[in-house]
């Protein structure tokens, strides 16, 4: 197979599953490294690590018996769905048929049971056409006995005959647990036989399933938690296999035992540090109490603090992410707290504590889980099943272990991690907070509380802050339970959350629910002005009606153009008849369920009987008149916010800009130091390098050069090879500027692939696009405003939003919720600073020639500014004159360059809207970005768009 194929597959591979940098990154190394040396039963590992140094320093030696590479990838990052692309590009690339990955225990050897599952949530080939034609043969450590993949093979004997790549083979994964070859006999009592299953001779093949793996001459082995098999008998059994390539996976490259060393064949590492700053994992944090000084407490009232505060932190997150659910339309995440127990008796007495009536009202009774090495048998499984279901599993909030879940346990729900009587250096180790480190989303959503993972560690908290000088710490936030006037504290009270209808919803009988599905209290002052009146439905079939018009208005907003439609005959016609239709339907299915009499026939129910059955308990001119007055209400209460989709337009091409290499004296390299010193020129990072001689000759020197930069997709031979041989030509040239050409070619034989990287990054800095405009597509013309959540203090109640609030307390104001408005979407508003967001409500509630206004709930605007980020306006108001979106901001941060390109996006979304609006004669858009410190009581909004309206140069 040509190098380029190799690569193209690779390609393909990583935009089909969707891989990360560092995933990817390590795929091509993997392609990289096969490019230049064959996959064989008796390789030359002098001759691979020889290559390998060349381009690869970290790698000093294997210390197995076959060629076997470390790919160190940080905890949450994705080490199974690598493992599932390089076993995709070994098997399409011809180079293997057969693999064996390794599990170091029950927990993570069930998990790859499921993720090489087809169909399964997390399935590793998902998206790869030739694996969903001919799906893998999977065989584990359960059924191996079986000899499915055994009796496949010599069904197909070429298979085993040097064709192993025929169209219709499928790849044969098998996925065992070390400890079902690691060991030579069976354990004592357990049979007759003093050798293992695994090495009996079997008779479908007449030798043992071990020698049958040995002797494939194809065999990968991927190992899972790669630090495990370095103990003597997991390593020699791996030799045993004799496997072509070896692929290590883990996030710690280190032995275990006593004195723990590096490993030798580290390929590619890519750290904790470097994924927390890429936001591929959560940000992990540190909680105590402010002023806490744990000498002051016995260890027993300690351990009873730390306990109850990561309840506090827990129940505080179970709400901020249920908000985040309801809010955004994504699933809904539940939490669960890990506590880290010093022994299996401790782990015990915690969750007797735990579950005590005495501890939270008892709320957590039956809630709890422990796991520890004592438990056996029917206990042990019970708890892994549990443990393994702790995603969805509702019954389970607290998990108890003892050093049992250092790898393999893939939750993206774990938030509060509280250990007991631990070290500071214990606590701060990847295997402890990478339990937690999983996003539940698969990327940062910008919401703290959801983006986050917090250690409660008071008794530590000096010591980890310490460590967190270090330059490579992960840990960088600090959080204080208990606090609750600080944007860093956690609140001891749980949270209070309701579910707030619109305004339109409210007034026609829909009531503000609280977190626990109950009724919560209703706003005051909201009927006096403006002469409100309440439609009240009294009966469950009105209040079905209610729902059901939402439900049709929200599917006809699809085709509408602006709310104003709904009046039109031909809309209240159509609305009607199918909130009818929908309604006599459910009537039938209520009758059915509360009656003991035959079934009906819908259609004839509702289609052919011209006279309404006794049941059906609103007439069709009731209902009628109903969907009328809700209409009417939705309409009062409706902004029509567009729905907008930016295009470019017309295709977007790319090309280089001329330019000359700089930084060429920066490279000083002869062959006889065996070393390169590279310094990229995007972060002044330095790295050395040693080579040897090697490699095949070139007729030009500059070929050495130009066969890598050829890699990258963004170069065409045919349309940039005068930029590409001119600057090769300047590296040539500043090589043979000191040394004989014979020298400098030997350095380009051996130093090419990173000479030409730093070609590439310039190239890539030289880089331009095609200048394009961009044209917006409305796609919806309106939409009907949904229920937002809110979360609040626990002792808080709503307030008036015209009551002053005292100036002790202004840094609170993001735990309140306010009430009292008459011009708002929405019966109770939140807000984040009082001079700023709650004071321009005042304005908005006062000025006359406001209609509404309200501050959009997420995914109310898709206004893009940055890399795919989503900007929400804090406030849009319809005026008599127009729309407008009103951002107020801290006037320090005015000029920042986030809020300058949230700005820029403002105001392009309303040249796109303002072309819709021209068209239909409607009214139109303007964005106003107005410092705090400007926004007073006297000024009117008209005055303050006067002032702070923003246009395509950013001028006020």
């Amino acid at each position: 197979m040509s190098q380029s194929n190799a690569i193209k597959i690779a390609n393909r591979i990583s935009a089909r599953l969707s891989l990360r940098d560092p995933q990817d990154e390590s795929l091509r190394i993997l392609c990289d490294v096969l490019e230049q040396l064959g996959l064989s039963k008796d390789p030359d590992l002098d001759r691979w690590i020889e290559l390998l140094r060349q381009q690869y320093p970290t790698v000093k030696g294997f210390e197995r018996a076959f060629p076997s590479l470390c790919f160190a990838l940080a905890t949450g990052v994705g080490k199974t769905r690598l493992m599932g692309a390089m076993i995709a590009w070994l098997y399409l690339t011809g180079r293997s048929r057969h693999f064996f990955v390794l599990a170091p225990n029950l927990t993570i050897y069930e998990k790859l049971k499921m993720d090489f599952l087809p169909g399964s949530p997390k399935y590793v080939f998902q998206g790869i056409p030739e694996l969903a034609q001919t799906p893998p043969v999977l065989i584990t450590g359960d059924d191996y006995q079986e000899g499915r993949g055994v009796r496949l093979d010599y069904a197909i004997a070429e298979s085993k005959t040097g064709d192993l790549f025929g169209s219709e083979t499928a790849p044969h994964i098998n996925i065992f647990n070390i400890s079902k070859i690691n060991a030579l006999e069976n354990a004592k009592g357990a049979t007759k036989s003093k050798v293992a299953k695994i090495r009996r001779i079997q008779e479908y093949v007449g030798e043992s399933y071990f020698s049958y793996l040995a002797n494939l001459p194809d065999l990968v082995v991927l190992m899972d938690e790669a630090h495990r098999y370095y103990a003597s008998a997991g390593a020699q059994a791996l030799n045993d296999l004799n496997p072509v390539l070896g692929i290590e996976l883990t996030a710690t490259p280190k032995t275990v035992g006593a004195n723990p060393r590096d490993f030798k064949n580290i390929i590619y590492h890519y750290p904790l540090s470097r994924a927390l700053k890429d936001g591929y994992v959560k940000i992990p944090a540190v909680a105590t109490r402010k002023d806490f000084r744990a000498a002051n407490y016995s260890e027993e009232q300690l351990e009873k603090i730390k306990l109850e505060d990561g309840i506090h932190h827990h129940e505080y997150v179970k709400t901020e992410l249920t908000s985040f659910a309801n809010n955004t339309g994504n699933k809904l995440v539940k939490p669960f707290m890990l506590v880290v127990a010093q022994d299996t008796d401790h782990a015990d007495r915690l969750k007797v504590r735990i579950e005590h009536d005495d501890f939270f009202n008892g709320a957590y009774k039956g809630k709890v889980i422990t796991v520890h090495s004592n438990q056996t048998g029917e206990e042990s499984e019970e708890t892994m099943q549990r443990l393994l279901a702790v995603e969805h599993d509702k019954d389970t909030e607290i998990v108890i272990h003892v050093n049992k879940l250092k790898e393999g346990w893939d939750v993206t729900n774990l938030y509060t991690i509280v250990p007991l009587r631990a070290s500071a250096s214990e606590i701060l180790t990847e295997q402890t907070i990478g339990r937690g480190l999983r996003l539940p989303y698969g990327k940062r959503t910008g919401v703290e509380a959801v983006d986050r993972l917090t250690i409660i560690a008071h008794d530590r908290f000096q010591e980890i802050i310490d460590r967190a000088n270090n330059d490579d710490s992960i840990i960088k936030k600090v959080l204080y339970i208990g606090l609750d006037d600080d944007e860093n504290g956690i609140p001891e009270v749980k949270p209070q959350q309701i579910i707030v209808p619109s305004m339109a919803e409210f007034l026609l009988g829909n009531q503000v629910i609280d977190n626990n599905g109950l009724q919560a209290c209703e706003p005051q002052a909201i009927y006096q002005t403006n002469s409100i009146s309440k439609p009240v439905l009294n009966t469950e079939t009105e209040r079905k009606v209610a729902e059901l018009t939402f439900k049709v208005v929200s599917e006809e907003a699809k085709r509408l153009t602006s709310s104003q439609q709904l009046s039109a005959p031909e809309v209240k016609a159509n609305v009607t008849r199918r909130v009818q239709q929908a309604l006599r339907e459910w009537e039938v299915t209520q009758h059915q369920i509360s009656s003991s009499s035959d079934q009906l026939d819908l259609t004839e129910m509702i289609e052919e009987q011209v006279e309404q059955p006794s049941f059906l308990s609103m007439e069709d001119t009731e209902v009628q008149e109903l969907v009328g007055t809700i209409t009417e209400k939705l309409m009062e209460y409706t902004i029509d916010i567009p729905r907008i989709v930016v295009l470019p337009e017309r295709e977007v091409n790319y090309g280089f800009n001329d330019f000359n290499l700089s930084g060429l004296d920066r490279i000083a390299l002869k062959p006889g130091s065996k070393e390169l010193l590279l310094t990229h020129l995007e972060n002044n990072e330095q790295r050395t390098i040693s080579w040897q001689e090697g490699g095949e000759a070139e007729e030009r020197l500059e070929n050495y050069l130009i066969r890598y930069l050829l890699d990258h997709d963004e170069i065409d031979y045919d349309e940039h090879a005068d930029m590409l041989y001119k600057l090769a030509g300047q590296m040539v040239n500043h090589l043979c500027s000191y040394q004989p050409e014979e020298d400098a070619e030997s350095v380009l034989k051996n130093a090419g692939r990173q000479l030409a990287e730093f070609i590439w990054v310039q190239i890539k800095q030289n880089m331009w696009t095609t200048p394009t405009g961009y044209t917006g597509r409305i796609t919806q013309g309106f939409d009907v405003i949904h229920p937002a959540t809110f979360n609040f203090a626990g002792n808080e109640k709503p307030r008036d939003f015209r009551v002053a609030i005292p100036g002790g307390e202004k840094n609170k104001v993001r735990q309140m919720i306010f009430t009292g408005f008459t011009k708002c979407c929405y019966p109770y508003q939140k807000f984040d600073s009082v001079d700023g967001e709650l004071r321009l409500a005042q304005i908005l509630e006062n000025d006359p020639s406001v209609i509404r206004w309200m501050k959009p709930r997420p995914g109310q605007f898709r206004i893009e500014y940055a890399n795919g980020k989503n900007y929400e306006p804090d406030f849009v108001v319809e005026m008599d004159n127009g729309y407008c979106l009103i951002e107020p901001k801290k006037a320090t941060e005015i000029d920042a360059p986030e809020v300058q390109a949230k700005t820029r996006a403002a105001i392009r979304w309303c040249e796109f809207a303002n072309q819709n609006a021209e068209k239909l004669n409607g009214k139109s858009w303007q964005y106003a970005l107005i410092p705090h410190d400007e926004i007073e009581l006297s000024r009117s909004i008209s005055g303050l768009m006067a002032d702070f309206m923003m246009t395509n140069s950013l001028s006020v």
